[in-house]
């Protein structure tokens, strides 16, 4: 049983100026695996000037300084890979094997990622007699979820490190373990005392305070689309910026080629990886309509494929985060059966011989169409649509009328094809026969959000931009 009652700020574990604790679940047992101290607005208070007093000296270190830190931070991270894949596992029910293959690595990749991008990066660029230089924003605010928690917490961590802004995170009260262990490696890498700060607690009582707080310079939020809208109207009149990675509801184009059954079963394993719980994932299939009959047959063995249980022990696919969550999938499968949607595999209730734990059955429906509920709603979940179209232009009409643009994916052996259809889709991500890029820059068009993360894009949120003019003469310039 883990008791975290401290909070970590200007480089010291604190007590809460009032205690109040939170039950912290375990998904696959349903039984409480900790107890974490619910902050305040006092809490976070006392966090955001720890964090303004330290910037004034820690935006003014060297490159050289800075990427020193990220790498102490990094030696740390790795010295703790197995404490935080135990973590993730236990907060948030990914199976052992996902924590140690992509949760926890992916955050070794984002802090070696920013010393790459740091090496060279260019603060400064003389236009004629204009100084145009690139300094830290200041205090930042990271609101962070719980279904890649290092991922969310080290891809805004380590630009921020490595422009020079100090910050103050609330990791998820859901999944507030592996946060915990962050702030403990950040401590033991010897990051200065106010550098980062963290503070648990729940939106209401850290959040709020958190996004509103006028020494707060900029926040970093992702999660829901409903959340990401109340963060930006509490940091509205204080007229910070922010930056927000919100849902998605992703199409998949899968072309009319010779490699089409094995694209449709990448397809349905890419939702089923991490429970569904990624708000990238192509839960949105569009293949030929006359070729609904193989896609169906190639999603139904793929589905059938993904094992499902004990995180612990040798399954492919562990249970989702909360009862909460579990309620909600379990509506939206019905949703689609009721709205007449083909049931290919799956449904409601637990996969069978699994009566405890959030376990959902790897769902796969077709013949959707994309005014129904599961074509529209984010279900956060196993649960993978498939629609028909007539044409390629179809596709992409379809796939683009949708309320959020965070990712799109095309499947086909044609790469120009693929390359045509990839920029016509309205997403910030497009991705093409699973390729993966730890710079390419990470964020969505519409409601999914604005600003982006990872590689040297991410450095942008987190600086402000000066214009010295006159800094150089005008004859020198000449």
């Amino acid at each position: 049983m883990r008791e975290y009652l401290k909070f970590y700020i200007d480089g010291q574990w604190v007590d809460p100026v009032e205690l109040k604790t939170l039950d912290v679940m375990n998904p696959a047992t349903e039984e409480v695996a900790g107890k974490i101290a619910l902050g305040s607005a006092a809490d976070v208070d006392k966090a955001v000037k720890a964090a303004k007093k330290a910037f004034v000296t820690w935006s003014q270190t060297s490159r050289e300084e800075r990427i020193d830190v990220l790498n102490r931070i990094l030696a740390e991270y790795q010295n703790r890979f197995g404490d935080l894949a135990v973590a993730v596992t236990e907060e948030m029910g990914a199976p052992a094997s996902l924590a140690q293959r992509a949760q926890v690595p992916i955050g070794m990749g984002h802090l070696g990622t920013a010393v790459a991008v740091l090496k060279d990066f260019a603060f400064e660029e003389l236009r004629g007699i204009t100084m145009i230089r690139k300094e830290p924003i200041g205090v930042c605010g990271f609101i962070t979820p719980w279904n890649w928690p290092l991922n969310q917490i080290v891809c805004k961590v380590a630009p921020a490190i490595a422009t020079g802004c100090t910050m103050v995170l609330k990791p998820s009260e859901v999944a507030p373990f592996s946060g915990q262990i962050f702030a403990e490696i950040m401590h033991a890498a010897g990051v200065p005392a106010g550098v980062f700060n963290l503070v648990h607690g729940d939106g209401l009582g850290v959040g709020v305070p958190l996004s509103s707080h006028p020494d707060v310079d900029m926040v970093s939020f992702t999660g829901s689309t409903r959340a990401g809208i109340e963060v930006a109207k509490n940091a509205a009149p204080t007229v910070k910026r922010v930056s927000q990675e919100l849902g998605g509801k992703s199409p998949n184009i899968v072309l009319d080629d010779s490699v089409f059954a094995k694209s449709v079963a990448a397809g349905v394993r890419h939702v089923m990886n991490n429970s569904g719980q990624s708000c990238n994932a192509p839960t949105r299939m569009l293949v030929p309509s006359k070729r609904m009959g193989e896609a169906i047959a190639a999603a139904k063995e793929a589905a059938e494929s993904v094992t499902v249980g004990d995180p612990n022990g040798n399954f492919m696919m562990g249970p989702v985060v909360s009862e909460v969550q579990f309620n909600k999938i379990q509506g939206l499968i019905q949703k689609g059966i009721d709205e007449g949607a083909t049931l290919v595999a799956g449904g409601v209730g637990r996969p069978e011989g699994l009566d405890k734990g959030y376990y959902v059955k790897p769902t796969v429906f077709a013949n959707v169409t994309n005014d129904m509920t599961i074509a529209k709603e984010e279900i956060f979940g196993p649960v993978l649509s498939i629609l028909g179209y007539d044409s390629l232009d179809q596709a992409i009409e379809i796939g683009n009328d949708t309320e959020y643009g965070l990712a799109g994916y095309v499947n086909g052996a044609d790469i120009e094809e693929a390359r045509r259809v990839a920029a016509r889709i309205r997403a910030g991500q497009v991705v093409i026969n699973g390729a993966s890029d730890m710079m390419a820059p990470f964020g969505g068009y519409k409601m999914s959000g604005n600003g982006r993360e990872w590689g040297d894009f991410a450095f942008h949120d987190f600086l402000e931009i000066k214009a010295v003019i006159g800094y150089a003469p005008k004859e020198a310039a000449e």
